[in-house]
């Protein structure tokens, strides 16, 4: 039996990023400029702040104060105890002059690890490879990883690795990480077909299987994964791939978990990802669907 779908929130451009904190849900919305946080129920919306360079990733540092990603301008922001947001980090020296910054993932230290497109996606230029950027609480931004394929949604094992869903690479990627936040060597943690051939837009999205986007990792380390170009949420275990999927009537994005008890699916749907059409509509939905409880 399908599971049932409610609707958080609506009415919004294009979300991405869904983080559990302080019991509600945050997202950002990429074309009305702003992160909000709601109740699980999607009551008591609040805008937590305005990002005029879109926001995209979330999260917080041991202090909790908020980090978020600033795409077009490729910066880290900083929420202040006041409210007012401050640069924790500029990126832009270590990201091509038209590439967007995007997922984050922040980890226990403080440590931003943080994503790229690696290529001016919106407007189809040729495909590149990216680096993934680390950066510490003290604002040092760091390559910690090159040549992946559009490194996107990240989550953090039990165990301590760093997984990297590849978006046009067909795989989802992990790390060991070390003491002082640099990665070990990249291996496969699932592989959904062969890397594309490139470098042409239309050539590598012909040869996808699954585009691991935005994710989040459950607690028997199995992932929660959206496949932006499947209109599904898979279920994916290391070594075996996809063990189960959700469907639904539209593009989905980004995925979270979260709720009172933590078995909320939040998801973060939309039409498509076409920039110039979420710009003028407002068709954006965050969704919850209600998980079993792990065995």
């Amino acid at each position: 039996m399908a599971p049932e779908i409610t609707v958080v929130l609506e009415g919004y451009t294009y979300f991405e990023c869904p983080r559990w904190h302080d019991d509600r849900i945050w997202v950002s919305d990429f074309y009305s400029y702003q992160v909000v946080s709601a109740r699980e129920d999607g009551t008591d919306v609040r805008v937590e702040a305005k990002v005029p360079g879109q926001p995209s990733g979330l999260g917080w540092l041991p202090d909790g104060r908020l980090l978020v990603v600033s795409m077009r301008d490729q910066k880290i922001l900083r929420r202040e105890p006041d409210g007012e947001l401050v640069v924790h980090a500029d990126l832009s020296n270590l990201v091509g002059a038209d590439v967007n910054v995007n997922d984050m993932l922040v980890d226990a230290q403080g440590r931003a690890y943080v994503g790229n497109f690696g290529f001016d996606l919106m407007n189809l230029a040729q495909v590149e490879t990216a680096d993934l950027l680390r950066v510490d609480p003290d604002g040092s931004v760091h390559v910690v990883a090159r040549d992946l394929h559009f490194p996107n949604g990240m989550a953090l094992t039990t165990t301590g690795e760093l997984l990297v869903d590849e978006t046009l690479g067909n795989r989802i990627s992990a790390f060991s990480i070390d003491a002082d936040g640099s990665l070990g060597e990249r291996r496969d943690w699932a592989k959904f077909g062969e890397v594309p051939g490139g470098p042409a837009m239309e050539t590598t999205l012909a040869e996808i299987v699954l585009a691991p986007d935005g994710c989040c990792i459950d607690g028997d380390d199995s992932m929660w994964v959206a496949d932006a170009l499947g209109g599904r949420i898979v279920h994916v275990a290391e070594g075996v791939g996809v063990i189960g999927e959700i469907a639904f009537g539209s593009g989905v994005f980004a995925c979270g978990l979260g709720g009172s008890d933590g078995r909320t699916l939040f998801v973060c749907a939309a039409p498509d990802f076409n920039e110039h059409a979420r710009k003028v509509a407002t068709e954006g939905k965050l969704l919850s669907i209600r998980l079993e409880p792990l065995d």
